[in-house]
């Protein structure tokens, strides 16, 4: 493996992100990125978490470093269902392999303007989770099984799951995911690090591959939440091409202020204890963080609480018209020739090519979808479903109980990897959906880890408190006593 830079080891343990980078120092970062992605993803370890790469990164860096702009160079992993000018944009099918749009979605464009650099694309679940109920989270047939640093024998969660395991095992300097239920904040916490997704509308969704308009959101993650706070300043913003974004240039700030004195004293925080879970290590990893709290100043509330199962059913109803109408509206607009044109299209081409693309799991979500066709009732269940999330969910657990944020762990750690019987993770940790359906902000943290895979804390507000909630977790993140261990780049054993 090649040694890091200096520059590249000041950003690895933490180095304050506001500071301007010296001369050259993001061009040599970049170059040690792409060095230590060909030793370990590409080599070594083999982590599956990168797709392809931007050669030219550091010649961009040192143009962005020299215009002074605020990232400085700063190198991006993305997700490979953003589209970037550079590189293909396959959401993980091989039905998109030649996918070259040759274009920037607009959050793309705002990070370049920034003065980020795309350092390549990060694998993912194919099509971000949305094609069968038994698959391996962070597979795809163009990136293979991505693998989690930290044990890499064990999942590294999906959707996002190459953005997480890239940014864990300092790969990039940070990189931007997307979630429609879990997709940024379940790979953050499995991979230790930070995830935010914030509140939908905040970000663009042109030239994303879509599952739902009503839940899909891109957002940062990164080693610290300053360094997502300054990765969501730079991606945020209106879009006239995204109606949901209508208000996001109102509610656009300077993330990162705050953030190094933030404090919790006499903020009352809201306790989900009935998504706790079961288990005794997660729980006292939760306790000490917790503990934590109270010693920053929180005044915790204890709330009990049990979503509706009419909330999980009529979210369901919802992704599968939406995926059906929003996939349908994304490949007509694609610029290649003989690209699918539609979900029946892509559901035929798995067909055609099953031996790589279904030889462990089906397209079983993809064909139900294709066939919701009844406007009525989707619009029902995306009503119900809002209603049961935010005003009977997240908004008046707050009124309520007369708190600003609530907390809850993220998820438990994480599972073997077995493509042969799918995912096997605890259900029974964690509320992300209920920040997810109802599109309000939802951070997570890194809190400790069980037998040194990674476990994160969840920080959810009302709908655009992001600001509000990233200071929540800077400030935890200032207070926290669990160590938060470093990537083996080695499978799980007894002797960790």
């Amino acid at each position: 493996m090649n040694k890091p830079s200096l520059a590249f080891a000041a950003i690895a343990l933490g180095a304050t992100p506001a500071t301007p980078l010296l001369a050259q120092e993001a061009q040599n970062d970049a170059r040690t990125y792409l060095d230590r992605i060909a030793a370990i993803d590409d080599a070594g370890p083999e982590l599956n978490a990168v797709i392809a790469v931007n050669r030219n990164a550091p010649d961009e860096a040192r143009v962005a470093e020299a215009a002074g702009l605020p990232l400085t160079g700063r190198t991006v992993m993305v997700k490979d269902n953003i589209e970037t000018r550079e590189l293909p944009t396959t959401a993980g099918s091989l039905a998109l392999a030649g996918n070259n749009t040759g274009r920037d979605a607009p959050l793309i464009a705002n990070l370049r303007a920034a003065g980020g650099v795309v350092l390549g694309k990060a694998n993912l679940s194919e099509w971000a989770n949305i094609r069968s109920n038994n698959s391996t989270s962070g597979w795809s047939a163009v990136g293979g099984l991505t693998r989690n640093p930290h044990a890499t024998d064990r999942n590294s969660c999906g959707s996002s799951a190459g953005s997480g395991a890239a940014v864990a095992a300092h790969l990039a300097w940070a990189a931007i995911g997307t979630e429609t239920d879990g997709s940024i904040t379940c790979p953050a916490s499995i991979n230790g690090v930070v995830g935010f997704k914030p509140t939908v509308g905040l970000i663009s969704r042109t030239h994303v591959v879509p599952i739902s308009h009503s839940q899909d959101t891109a957002g940062p993650m990164a080693r610290s939440v300053a360094d997502a706070a300054l990765l969501l300043n730079a991606i945020a913003g209106s879009d006239p091409a995204d109606p949901a974004t209508a208000e996001a240039d109102a509610h656009v700030t300077d993330f990162t202020t705050g953030l190094a004195d933030a404090s919790l004293k006499g903020v009352r925080i809201g306790v989900l204890v009935n998504q706790i879970g079961d288990r005794e290590d997660v729980r006292a990893i939760f306790k000490t963080a917790l503990d934590d709290l109270r010693r920053a100043g929180a005044d915790l509330v204890e709330i009990a609480f049990e979503p509706s199962d009419e909330m999980g059913r009529d979210e369901f109803a919802t992704l599968l018209y939406e995926l059906r109408t929003d996939m349908n509206a994304y490949l007509a607009t694609l610029p290649g020739k003989d690209m699918p044109r539609s979900l029946a299209d892509l559901i035929a081409f798995n067909k055609a090519n099953a031996a790589e693309e279904m030889r462990w799991f089906d397209q079983g979500l993809f064909e139900m979808a294709v066939e919701r066709t009844d406007e009525q009732a989707y619009r029902a269940a995306r009503k119900n479903a809002l209603h049961l999330a935010a005003d009977r969910g997240i908004d008046r657990l707050l009124e309520e109980n007369q708190v600003a944020l609530l907390v809850v762990p993220t998820r438990g750690p994480a599972w073997t990897s077995d493509l042969v019987n799918g995912d096997n993770f605890d259900g029974s940790i964690g509320a992300g959906s209920l920040a997810a359906i109802a599109g309000y902000p939802h951070l997570t943290v890194p809190m400790g880890a069980v037998e040194r895979l990674p476990v994160g804390i969840s920080f959810m507000g009302p709908k655009w408190s992001d600001h509000l909630v990233l200071k929540a977790g800077a400030a935890y993140e200032s207070a926290r006593t669990a160590t938060i261990p470093e990537p083996s780049l080695q499978p799980w054993s007894l002797g960790d």
